[in-house]
């Protein structure tokens, strides 16, 4: 068998809360609990099972995004006023990076509720 990511988990203050709050932007539903975790399932099957955790340091989770689905994700954040940012450090706000590695990637940073640094990007063409 082939190795895949199947699951992590995410601590959160609240786990129901931030689990929606990922959903709502990616446009995917929070799944039913398992145990005590809150999980979120991408498209590829791997989970983000949402723990509840008080004292932790926030972590980076990054989103690879289709064209179309970047560009729905982005506007879900604008809409609800998320700060987002076009660098990993927050200070470009309000922007989106273009890669300068990959030529066509763009992608954006925001956080999460409990101070997770959450990317989303799009794969680009390293053809062009």
């Amino acid at each position: 068998m082939a190795v895949e990511l199947n699951h992590t988990i995410v601590p959160a203050r609240d786990p129901q809360t931030s689990a929606r709050f990922l959903a709502d932007i990616l446009g995917l539903e929070v799944g039913p609990p398992v145990a005590h975790f809150t999980p979120v399932t991408l498209s590829n099957r791997v989970s983000l099972d949402y723990d509840r955790l008080d004292d932790f340091e926030p972590h980076h989770y990054a989103f690879m995004l289709g064209e179309q689905e970047f560009d729905a994700a982005l506007a879900r954040i604008q809409h609800s006023g998320i700060t987002h940012y076009g660098d990993p450090a927050c200070k470009e706000t309000g922007e989106v990076y273009h890669s300068r590695h990959t030529p066509g990637r763009r992608g954006t940073y925001f956080r999460d509720p409990d101070g997770h640094l959450m990317e989303l990007l799009t794969q680009g063409d390293p053809r062009l």
